[in-house]
């Protein structure tokens, strides 16, 4: 990530208030809403809803997750399981760490934000930036986790059952240059990891948000102009 001129700042975020706002869809419920468990295809497929616990960049559980599940519309829950059942077929599994996410989770994430007295995962999360500088590339005020097509997910290698996630140079939500994508300072390894999950995503259609190389999006499958606030549960 660059970090922007003040300026340059307040064009983009001007730009984004000025775009129009996507529909809250009234469903109430994962089936209304078209969202599909992703263990109801594939029942011990690895999970780490991060959001659901503490061990997240806000510190604490996220407003929205009840429960520590993977829903995703079912079109790109189909071909998530088909990524997963190609990589199983060379010692590979994929390990989620997020998936759909209500509209409130992510208004709780901007306040969190706003709050520049709560540092307490700052050395985890963003050691080399001030948290205001985390609106914006990092967290939006609209997410497209809401559209319910994105999941935020690594690579294991695994031996038999036993599952190693592989060195990506970063963990998860690392709010940093070097959770780019194509980030340069990579090692070999660490670039041929990042390299191999990006083309079983792409397989399937999935395109990865380059700042941050564990997040994928399936534009086929996500909600035109609807975003959703139902529970994980």
């Amino acid at each position: 990530m660059k970090t922007w001129p003040l300026l340059a700042c307040v064009l983009v975020l001007s730009a984004q208030a000025a775009e129009p706002s996507p529909r809250v869809s009234p469903a109430r419920t994962a089936h209304e809403a078209g969202l599909t468990d992703l263990r109801s295809l594939v029942p011990d497929i690895a999970e780490d809803i991060h959001y659901a616990e503490n061990d997240n960049f806000t510190g604490a559980p996220v407003d929205g997750y009840r429960a520590a599940k993977c829903f995703l519309r079912t079109p790109a829950a189909e071909a998530l399981a088909r990524v997963e059942r190609g990589l199983r077929g060379q010692g590979l599994r994929l390990l989620v760490w997020d998936c759909y996410r209500p509209a409130r989770a992510v208004a709780a994430f901007v306040r969190w934000a706003g709050d520049p007295g709560d540092t307490r995962t700052k050395a985890a999360h963003y050691p080399n930036l001030g948290k205001d500088k985390l609106l914006g590339e990092y967290i939006a005020p609209v997410s497209g986790h809401s559209r319910g097509a994105t999941v935020d997910l690594t690579l294991m290698q695994c031996e038999g059952k036993r599952c190693t996630p592989l060195d990506m140079g970063t963990d998860f939500d690392f709010f940093d240059p070097r959770a780019h994508t194509d980030y340069p300072g990579m090692t070999t390894a660490q670039r041929a990891n990042r390299q191999r999950l990006l083309r079983a995503m792409a397989a399937e259609g999935f395109v990865n948000y380059p700042q941050e190389w564990w997040h994928y999006s399936l534009p086929s499958a996500a909600a035109v102009d609807t975003i959703y606030d139902v529970p994980v549960e």
